[in-house]
């Protein structure tokens, strides 16, 4: 991240229904939205039943944020956040679109997992409300998938995402449009039961308002107004006369609502579907609408990045905690991968990239929680919680890597393991992973001693340690790792060699 602050930062969304795009300007670490971008682009209506999505769809998504591309493209690095929600999380070539994604915004794109983006919805919506001590039930219905949260002030503290959006109902039960009283019944009914098993952890008697957040929401609220149905945001008895409206027609066409996008027409049904549900399951009498959502939460993630509040490092302690950590040996170790580092940046440029020393330390923290479950193999234990845990902060290819880091830090070595990361990633982390596994081998007596000065040289596949004269002799346990060590690089094409 840099130094100074950038003066502005953006944050992209790409939907399953529609992406979206907020610019803002810093003022004082305040951000004061200055643009804002939206497009209609319904990227889960590209997904077949293979869940691949289709290239007319990708086509369409490229060209929208080749647009937001123009806007966005020579923010410096680090003041752009971007991320992909349901359908990318869906769809199996999700991968190749990234690649062409990422080459038209010239950013990183994350894709983030259905509790994550909980959390972000939470962060944006409670942002844009003024502070209070309520228990708050937000919702947004996206356009694959349906988040639930509760929490108070700016915490969240129970978090749902639920495989079903306003797209994915609307192409389920009303397909080319059409409406119809069983077809709206059959919508509702598959709606409940996605949310049955959540019903008691957020029935009306656990929070004090509902908040509705996202376009669907929105819209809804906007035609309750428009019809007189409503005039304190969405209520039980407005949604009722919509439903009722909904039904009496036979295609969206008839819907006669002039107050709606044309572009939302399409997959309103689907989200009145899910609303209607929800507020039946949940007893909710009464949901005002916010104005921010993930993107405006994606701004304050990215500030906390920016100022020094990285939630992805929270989040860490937190699992170090969870499982029992050694504390004392992860700092010792990554006192040491300083060391390494420092030296190493003279020549190689990734050792000085501040992000390679976060991973490197956030893998330090977490190589050895495996131990909570087994001893044996304890590194593909850890690697396995940090790749499938719900771990706030981190999108999917954060957790990969780290993953990656950590399951390679010791015995067996092996270079193909990278070849699945996103550049630059691919390139940097088998040296990553070189240098933690020597810090690693340095300290395996998990002793408080000192290391003596030390120096490291690193050229392509060779790596040279030298310490003081005879200290090596001192410590033949040390040396003797460094030779198991040596055997298990050397299979996997490094030379290390130390005197």
């Amino acid at each position: 991240m840099p130094n100074k602050p950038p003066e502005l930062v953006a944050a992209v969304d790409l939907g399953s229904n529609s992406f979206h795009m907020i610019v803002c300007n810093l003022n004082d670490g305040i951000p004061q939205t200055i643009d804002r971008l939206r497009e209609m682009v319904r990227l889960a209506s590209g997904l077949d039943e293979n869940n691949i999505l289709d290239e007319t769809t990708q086509q369409r998504a490229l060209a929208c944020l080749e647009r937001f591309g123009q806007r966005i493209r020579h923010f410096p690095t680090g003041s752009v956040r971007i991320v992909g929600t349901n359908t990318l999380r869906t769809a199996k070539n999700s991968a190749e679109f990234l690649i062409k994604a990422e080459h038209a915004l010239n950013h990183p794109i994350h894709i983030i997992s259905g509790i994550e983006e909980a959390r972000l919805i939470y962060l944006g919506v409670s942002y844009s409300l003024s502070s209070n001590a309520n228990l708050r039930l937000v919702m947004d219905i996206g356009g694959g998938s349906t988040e639930y949260i509760i929490g108070t002030g700016q915490t969240p503290k129970e978090k749902e995402s639920l495989n079903m959006g306003c797209v994915s109902i609307s192409h389920l039960f009303f397909k080319d449009g059409r409406i119809s009283k069983s077809a709206f019944n059959q919508a509702t009914l598959y709606a409940e039961q996605k949310l049955e098993p959540f019903q008691r952890k957020f029935q009306r008697k656990h929070w004090d308002e509902a908040i509705g957040a996202s376009g669907s929401l929105r819209s809804i609220a906007k035609v309750l107004q428009a019809k007189n149905w409503s005039n304190n945001g969405i209520t039980r008895p407005g949604l009722e006369k919509l439903v009722q409206h909904l039904i009496q027609c036979q295609h969206i066409n008839e819907l006669n609502l002039p107050e709606l996008d044309p572009e939302r027409l399409p997959v309103f049904p689907g989200g009145v579907a899910i609303l209607y549900a929800t507020f039946k399951s949940l007893g909710i009498e009464q949901m005002t609408v916010a104005d921010g959502a993930l993107r405006e939460g994606l701004i304050q993630d990215l500030l906390g990045r920016i100022y020094n509040y990285d939630m992805r490092s929270s989040t860490v302690q937190s699992v170090v905690d969870r499982y029992r950590a050694d504390k004392n040996h992860a700092t010792r170790i990554k006192k040491t991968l300083g060391i390494l580092l420092s030296q190493l940046s003279k020549k190689c440029t990734w050792a000085s990239d501040e992000n390679c020393l976060q991973f490197l330390n956030w893998a330090a923290d977490l190589h050895e929680i495996g131990f909570d479950i087994a001893h044996s193999q304890y590194h593909k234990h850890s690697a396995y919680i940090i790749e499938n845990a719900d771990l706030a902060g981190f999108s999917t290819q954060d957790q990969i890597l780290l993953s990656t880091i950590i399951k390679a830090h010791r015995r067996k070595f092996s270079p193909a393991l990278f070849n699945e990361l996103p550049a630059p990633w691919n390139l940097f982390a088998p040296y990553l992973v070189l240098i933690l596994r020597l810090a690693v081998v340095l300290h395996r007596n998990r002793y408080d001693q000192e290391l003596p000065d030390f120096n490291i040289t690193l050229t392509k596949t060779k790596i040279h340690l030298q310490f003081p004269v005879n200290w090596l002799e001192q410590a033949p346990l040390t040396h003797a790792d460094l030779l198991l060590e040596a055997d298990y690089l050397k299979s996997a094409g490094f030379k290390l060699d130390f005197i």
